[in-house]
């Protein structure tokens, strides 16, 4: 069928009649002038892919009546203009790609069909590691290590990028995702198939809505769910309500744009914006730079709302043309903006739109903080961090407490490195990584960080060598503009070296830490710490020697690396003494604000851009000497170790299976609050006397050959094993941390993946009994892969994190929510009973579930299918299994 709206297209500009869009200003509807900037995205997207069956013109009418309807649960589609995957992500959904086609295949169908629709960018950035730093050869070392290890992993990739059309691939080397999106992906205004229309992304990272920094609506979605989108079907989302979050006033001088995100991100943990879209608005906005808005748009996650959205301004238009895009491009998206009404002035009040709520931040009242110990929402004033870490010490176990006797709080353990004696103590720094695209993407705080160290060099401090110092930077922009602004030689005198341009440290890619160091750590049960300028500091994540781990700007990593310790009034104590005996603080060092700014306006310009993107696909030697088949089916290697064809969708016919009861089902975990996706599938380092080292182990392999976990997502052998495997997993049987459970019909405590074999031998199911916001932290479809392939059927929680729990709908697990009022302890469960979950035959979105338990208990829960397609996915078994059977059929 047509579109119903074919009447409002019209061509951008009359002398290109062939370049049309759809202008929404032509609509003759007062409502579309009160849209929030975000939702008009939204609108677009309907309009313009309205056929009648996947987007209705009743769809159209919901979001333009937002203001209604915004409260009603109403579920509305949404086509996204493009997806962007990581490695980690991006290998489990090429592998499911490639198993997809064999399926497809095996069922008479056509498998090339298996093939992206929706333009995709797959960056490859999540592989390296800091194994080496300190040294002016650091780079080199760990991207030749990187392709050591991960030489199979980029050989299926490359294979990915000539097998499938519409993906492209950014080799390794590049920069993060998410800064590359930034800088050189993102287009602001599509100009595809004939017409303009509003870039859109969704990608298999949480940290996606760092391009809303931009003005690009674009937020995380499980793998599974991308995977659907590339093969052209919409998102199916519930209309959510848009917090309007003011701005006003100017920073203080000597704050930063960190300090802004981790004031933003408690504020909003506070107001409550889970499910939300959070778009900015105020005169306050005009006073960031998008580097600025793109480090608060960057920890959406962390303050829980789904999208987080600045309209884009004039200010917007001029880092187009600063990071060197064409500068035709440009001025059509300008003229596209202005003609649908989406160019913002946020000066000017009287485009504020209507908002679900507002609430404000005058950013004159931010101060210099941190967040931690183990929570990016728990802000700490630095001027209050040496009192709040030494109150964590003694706190009950928790996100704010270690549970260190008092008697122990001073202990000191000295020890020998590189032939010099040392004192390791708790609140000891033992990593300072300057690291992740929440920071590295913003010029004024690497500068300010790279401004503080030559004032610190010159000033005669240093670092104690046993510290893990690191910078990884974004993207090749940033070393660019450090070295040819002088502070890169001062850096690295600090040991500060690029050790390599991915993620690394805030993914847990932080390599070893000295043995000396963790013998130290581990004689006298330290509290060590770790200080990066990240977005996450989950406990266990970043390094499993470092309890506690704290967010801060690239200029207060630094200063804390200099000072040693977590355990330091800034104001009262000095970062050092020089060989002079002068004692120098740390405001004695900090550059201004006007410093700063004036460097950047001198050596941040589109030239660096243009020549660090222009050969961004090509740089790499490794990857371009890489050698990848070229066949359409990809032929599977039993010896990989890497790369396997997964189990899920062994047995698969073109007939529906009806939903069953789950009926005496085992609980083979209970969790208390803020479980993560970390907890329940680790990216970091594979335990040596964990189940998926002992299969590792049993294919010839040697521990030093073991790689990650999140380098190892192609392979379900390894990733099953490694479920619920993180080292700080506190699971309510258990009276420790570790990650084990109780097999109730022999009483033995095993690990978690041995139980779950126990189990599924002997035909039990199983369920996961859990608190609030399980699943929350990264996007990570393994999350719920793998408690599939455990033999999960269920989990039953208080509260989801978003993504995750559309993963477990993508798999066919049903995410089960306590009723109001209701968890386990009103209920009186204890975990050690059997389950039975009714499902009925007609199932409806978010009905209530009965629940019969062995003691004769009977209590309901919501089921967490939020909308009709939801349920026709679980129909199917889930997402990828509907996929195949539309394509085959």
């Amino acid at each position: 069928m047509s579109n119903p709206f074919v009447q409002i297209v019209e061509p951008l500009d009359p002398k290109q009649p062939l370049k049309k869009f759809f202008n929404l200003s032509k609509l003759g509807d007062v409502r579309y002038g009160h849209l929030p900037f975000s939702i008009r995205v939204l609108l677009e997207a309907a309009i313009r892919n309205c056929d009648e069956f996947l987007v209705k013109k009743e769809d159209v009418e919901n979001i333009l009546n937002w203001k209604v309807v915004q409260h009603k649960n109403v579920e509305v589609p949404f086509k996204p203009a493009r997806v962007i995957l990581q490695d980690f992500t991006g290998v489990p959904a090429v592998v499911d790609f490639a198993a997809m086609r064999d399926a497809v295949k095996k069922l008479g169908g056509d498998p090339e069909k298996i093939n992206p629709i929706c333009p995709a960018d797959l960056v490859i950035d999540h592989s390296i590691q800091v194994d080496f730093n300190k040294r002016s050869d650091s780079l080199q070392k760990n991207q030749d290590l990187e392709f050591e290890r991960n030489k199979e992993r980029f050989e299926f990739l490359k294979w990915g990028s000539q097998a499938f059309k519409n993906m492209r691939i950014i080799p390794p080397g590049s920069g993060i995702i998410h800064q590359v999106n930034l800088e050189y992906l993102a287009r602001v205004v599509m100009d595809q198939d004939g017409y303009y229309y509003p870039d859109s992304v969704v990608g298999t990272d949480s940290h996606t809505t760092m391009i809303g920094g931009l003005g690009v609506l674009g937020w995380g979605v499980g793998g599974i769910e991308a995977e659907a989108v590339m093969l052209g079907q919409p998102i199916s989302m519930v209309l959510p309500e848009v917090v309007g979050y003011k701005l006003v006033g100017n920073p203080q001088p000597l704050v930063t744009s960190t300090d802004i995100v981790l004031t933003i991100t408690k504020h909003l943990r506070q107001v409550g914006v889970v499910g939300k879209f959070v778009e900015f608005f105020g005169p306050g906005v005009a006073q960031l730079s998008i580097a600025d808005r793109a480090t608060i748009a960057n920890m959406c996650p962390e303050y829980g709302a789904t999208a987080a959205y600045f309209p884009v301004d004039d200010i917007s238009i001029g880092y187009l043309i600063q990071t060197g895009r064409d500068k035709e491009k440009v001025m059509c998206t300008q003229r596209y903006l202005e003609a649908v009404g989406m160019l913002r002035d946020f000066k000017n009040s009287s485009q504020d739109p209507d908002f679900t709520q507002v609430v404000e931040l005058d950013l004159h009242t931010v101060v210099p903080c941190c967040s931690g110990p183990k929570r990016p929402q728990d802000k700490v004033a630095v001027s209050d961090m040496k009192n709040d870490f030494e109150t964590c010490l003694g706190a009950k176990q928790g996100f704010k407490g270690f549970q260190i006797a008092p008697d122990r709080h001073n202990n000191i353990v000295k020890f020998n490195f590189e032939g010099c004696d040392f004192e390791l103590g708790h609140g000891s720094v033992v990593i300072a990584a300057i690291t992740s695209c929440t920071n590295t993407s913003n010029p004024s705080v690497m500068l300010g960080a790279g401004l503080l160290a030559k004032k610190a060099v010159e000033a005669g401090l240093t670092v104690k060598p046993y510290i893990k110092t690191s910078l990884s930077p974004g993207s090749g922009v940033v070393t660019y503009y450090l070295r040819e602004s002088g502070v890169m030689s001062y850096l690295s005198q600090l040991g500060f070296d690029v050790v390599g341009y991915g993620c690394m440290t805030c993914i847990g890619n932080s390599g070893p830490l000295p043995e000396s160091v963790v013998e130290a750590i581990t004689q006298g049960d330290l509290v060590a710490v770790g200080v990066l300028s990240g977005n996450r500091n989950f406990e266990g994540r970043v390094h499993p020697n470092t309890r506690a781990n704290y967010l801060a700007s690239p200029l207060l990593v630094i200063a804390y690396a200099i000072a040693g310790t977590i355990r330091i009034d800034f104001e009262k104590e000095p970062l050092g003494i020089n060989a002079s005996g002068k004692k120098i603080f740390l405001k004695d060092i900090w550059p201004t604000r006007n410093e700063i700014q004036a460097v950047e306006r001198q050596f941040v310009i589109p030239g660096m851009f243009k020549e660090v993107y222009q050969k961004i696909e090509t740089v790499n030697k490794s990857w371009n000497a890489l050698d990848a088949p070229s066949d359409k089916l990809y032929t599977w290697n039993p010896k990989s170790t890497y790369i396997k064809s997964p189990p899920f969708f062994d047995g698969l016919t073109l007939a529906l299976q009806t939903p069953k009861t789950i009926e005496d089902a085992y609980v083979l975990l209970s969790f208390g609050d803020s479980v993560t996706t970390d907890h329940i599938s680790p990216a970091g380092n594979i335990a040596r006397n964990s189940p998926a080292a002992r299969y590792l182990t049993s294919r010839g392999l040697t521990p030093r050959e073991f790689n990650s976990y999140g380098s190892r997502r192609g392979n379900d052998a390894v990733m099953a094993r490694g479920t619920f495997a993180n080292i700080r997993l506190v699971n309510k049987f258990l009276d420790k941390q570790g990650p084990q459970t109780i097999h109730f019909p022999s009483g033995e405590t095993l690990d978690v993946f041995d139980a779950a074999e126990r189990y599924k031998q002997a035909g039990h199911p199983l369920i996961v009994l859990a608190g609030k916001e399980y699943g929350a932290g990264s996007s990570r479809d393994w999350a719920a892969k793998g408690p599939f392939l455990l033999g999960v059927k269920a989990v039953l929680a208080e509260s989801y994190e978003k993504i995750h729990r559309s993963n477990l709908v993508g798999m066919g697990v049903i995410p089960l929510q306590y009723l109001p009022g209701e968890d386990a302890g009103t209920l009186g469960l204890t975990g050690r009973e059997r389950y039975t979950i009714i499902i009925p035959e007609k199932l409806k979105p978010q009905m209530n579930v009965q629940i019969k338990l062995d003691t004769g208990k009977t209590f309901q829960a919501i089921m967490r299918f939020d909308t009709d397609v939801e349920l026709t996915y679980f129909h199917n078994g889930g997402i990828l299994n509907y996929m195949i059977r539309k394509m085959a059929s």
